[in-house]
């Protein structure tokens, strides 16, 4: 068979070179937006928030310790002396709240709840769980407060 009108050319529409180009265009943005962000981050401190997960690691070994009924002092006291080595870096890791009065007063309450836990260590699980809710009431006060 002829063309009819030989001097006429098939024309393929553009349609698929746009949408590939419109598919790379969301692939590079997405990439651009996730470094931006990933970058963003990274310039943020993350010590308090560190912190926080640190001494909350802590007071849950320390209830795992009493539901397990592990609550001898050389299972019990690494944990509250890593607490208490936390709790020394309180002002420091929350330097804009270093000069409130209320969070000093929490941050020096914590320390000295510890500071008993050392010098007089839980012997019982009773006694433990007894000082876990202590120090729980105390970071439950600065966290009312300042979270």
């Amino acid at each position: 068979m002829s063309d009819p009108n030989p001097g006429t050319v098939a024309r393929k529409g553009n349609g698929s070179r746009y949408l590939f180009l419109f598919l790379l265009g969301l692939v590079i943005g997405a990439v651009g937006v996730v470094m931006a962000l990933r970058a963003w981050d990274a310039r943020k401190d993350h010590f308090p928030e560190s912190l926080m997960h640190v001494q909350g690691w802590h007071m849950g070994q320390l209830s795992k310790a009493v539901e397990q009924n592990r609550c001898a002092a050389t299972d019990t006291l690494p944990h509250l002396k890593a607490l208490r080595t936390t709790a020394d870096d309180l002002e420091r890791a929350f330097p804009g709240l270093a000069d409130d009065q209320r969070f000093a007063d929490a941050a020096s309450k914590m320390r000295g709840t510890l500071d008993g836990a050392l010098a007089s260590p839980p012997l019982n699980c009773t006694a433990v769980a007894a000082l876990n809710k202590d120090i729980g009431a105390d970071c439950k006060a600065c966290h009312q407060d300042f979270r």
